[in-house]
């Protein structure tokens, strides 16, 4: 009773287009009510408990050093770079958008903030150059995407936090699938370059690369220390955060000289607005979660999806399936609180490491960016591009198609995730 309850109320607030923590909240707090065993005060002390750790605490301290790099300077040299890289391939720019976004993935760990600040430099500049702003809004939307597969990645944080594996791997795990995707995207933009005429910038040079490289240098900095001090065993993943604000700081006001002390109050606010929406969700949903692990609701799926096969290569796909379905109508963080207690009884029984399984699952919600109604990538690229939802999802459907073939290497070809975290012991 109780987890009808749950699971039809949450179903009916999602579609009247209640905000989504309020939704999880609101249906866990009727299911507690009816099924009577708990005071409602139990609510309160889940909100708390569901927050108080210190591995989320990189997430906000994430969120900051990404506000402070973009505001001092940081976008428009990763972009130079990028240009300086790729610019010369048929549509450039867009290739330069995506290798921009790689970058800049290295820094934030939001998707959407990958997208908002490249997207704000390269889409009018696409559009300058003749490309379509449905293409340009379907390049920036996928580029944007990488922003949670490359680490630092919010929601590995997440899932690290929700599982107990380590951040440290998680993020090692999403180095070569997040590199893949992007090469791979490159490629399919490439081919469509060339089919729609969009020529490259000026040639390859060398002399212009090395000053890019000398420019960006300090931008390129803040991954090697979070990936650097991480790998190295010198950090944890929530002091490798950080460190990151501090050296965004350093550089901010130091190096590149173009944050100002007046403007701090603003940016704190731009990263806890972003932060709090996400801890909120993740409050809400440990309630939520604490809920279904009384009711023995994930032990129960687990033993249903193991009743439908116990073929691996079959219940793998059906689990990417699940996964691609929650992305597209739930928000990140809120599918991973959902769906990850669910799927951790069946992946022992594939076979499956525990890592791996956070990079499939991150790498399935990442497409779930890129498809409406709910995709935050694309509707961030087609608030920049100016232009009409279903015109970038025009656009978009080859990115998808070679995303989903990266998907099943990453789900059936395990040294793809597992190579790097292996290097880092146990």
């Amino acid at each position: 009773m109780t987890a009808a309850v749950l699971f039809v109320l949450l179903v009916v607030l999602f579609l009247v287009n209640v905000p989504i923590a309020l939704a999880i909240g609101l249906a866990s707090v009727a299911a507690i009510w009816v099924q009577g065993d708990f005071p409602l005060v139990m609510v309160a002390q889940r909100l708390y408990a569901g927050t108080d750790s210190f591995p989320l605490m990189a997430v906000p301290l994430f969120m900051f050093t990404g506000v402070l790099m973009e505001a001092g300077g940081i976008s428009r040299r990763v972009v130079n770079l990028a240009d300086a890289m790729v610019g010369w391939l048929p549509g450039g720019l867009a290739a330069v958008a995506i290798v921009s976004a790689m970058f800049f993935a290295g820094i934030s760990g939001s998707a959407a903030a990958d997208a908002a600040a490249v997207g704000a430099i390269l889409i009018p500049a696409m559009k300058e150059r003749g490309y379509r702003r449905g293409f340009s809004g379907a390049v920036m939307a996928s580029g944007g995407s990488i922003g949670v597969v490359i680490p630092p990645s919010i929601p590995m944080i997440i899932f690290g936090f929700l599982t107990g594996a380590s951040i440290g791997k998680l993020f090692a795990a999403g180095i070569l699938p997040g590199v893949l995707i992007g090469a791979s995207l490159v490629a399919v933009a490439t081919v469509l370059s060339v089919r729609q005429g969009y020529g490259g910038s000026e040639p390859f040079s060398w002399k212009r690369m090395t000053a890019c490289l000398r420019e960006a240098k300090w931008a390129l900095g803040a991954p090697v220390l979070i990936l650097g001090g991480i790998l190295g065993g010198v950090f944890t993943a929530t002091e490798s955060a950080a460190a990151a604000t501090l050296y965004a700081l350093f550089v901010g006001f130091c190096i590149h000289r173009q944050l100002r002390l007046k403007e701090l109050p603003s940016l704190f606010i731009r990263a806890v607005h972003t932060s709090s929406t996400i801890l909120f969700i993740i409050a809400t949903a440990s309630v939520f979660s604490w809920l279904m692990a009384i009711e023995d609701i994930p032990s129960m799926i687990a033993r249903g999806l193991l009743a439908v096969t116990d073929n691996r290569v079959v219940l793998l796909l059906l689990v990417n399936l699940l996964l691609l379905v929650a992305g597209t109508f739930v928000e990140t963080t809120a599918a991973l609180i959902l769906l990850v207690p669910v799927l951790l009884p069946v992946f022992p029984q594939l076979g499956i490491d525990l890592i791996q399984l956070g990079a499939i699952v991150v790498v399935n919600l990442s497409i779930g960016m890129l498809t409406p109604p709910l995709g935050i990538c694309l509707l961030v690229s087609c608030s920049i591009a100016g232009t009409r939802l279903e015109e970038v999802v025009r656009h978009i459907l080859p990115f998808l198609l070679v995303l989903l073939v990266d998907l099943m290497l990453i789900t059936f070809w395990s040294p793809l995730t597992l190579w790097i975290p292996g290097w880092m012991g146990k």
